[in-house]
C-alpha cells in the first residue's frame, strides 16, 4: 500500500507494519477480542510438506458425506490416533444445508503415523480432503 500511494485503498496491518512502511494508522485496535491473532499465509503453486520443526501444524479442509453422524465418525480417527485438533470451522457449500465443508488445524505432520492414520480414516467418511498447509507450530502453543 505504501508503494502504491493510492489513498483510496487501505490495508489491515499491525502498528509495527505502519511504522516500518511509513503508513498512517486510521483505526487502531479494531479486533473484537484483545487476544486475536492474525495469520499470514505464504502461498505456492507447489505444496511444500517438508518437516521444518519438531512441532508441526497441518491445516486441511474436508467435506463430510451426507450420512448420519458423518462428522462424528470423521472426527473419531483423530481421537483414536491421539491427534489434537486445535481448530474446526464449518462452512455451508453453495448456500445449502446438504453439504458442509470443514476447515481444521491439527497438531502434527502428515507423515506422523498418528496423523497419517487419522487422515486415512477421515477420507473414508468424506467426499474430499485437501491439505492446505504444513508449517511449524508457534512457540507459544
Amino acid at each position: 500500500m505504501a508503494a502504491r500511494g493510492d489513498k483510496t485503498r487501505a490495508a489491515l496491518a499491525s502498528t509495527l507494519a505502519a511504522e516500518i512502511y511509513g503508513l498512517n494508522v486510521l483505526a487502531p485496535a479494531i479486533e473484537d477480542q484483545k487476544n486475536n491473532t492474525t495469520r499470514f499465509l505464504v502461498m505456492s503453486p507447489k505444496a511444500d510438506h517438508t518437516r521444518r520443526a519438531d512441532q508441526m501444524i497441518t491445516t486441511l479442509t474436508f467435506r463430510v458425506r451426507n450420512i448420519p453422524a458423518a462428522l462424528y465418525k470423521a472426527m473419531g480417527g483423530f481421537a483414536t490416533n491421539g491427534v489434537n485438533m486445535t481448530k474446526l470451522e464449518s462452512y455451508m457449500v453453495g448456500g445449502s444445508f446438504t453439504a458442509t465443508e470443514f476447515y481444521a488445524d491439527v497438531e502434527g505432520h502428515p507423515d506422523d503415523p498418528g496423523l497419517d492414520r487419522a487422515v486415512e480414516e477421515l477420507r473414508y467418511f468424506t467426499t474430499h480432503v485437501d491439505i492446505l498447509g504444513v508449517y511449524p507450530s508457534d512457540r507459544a502453543r
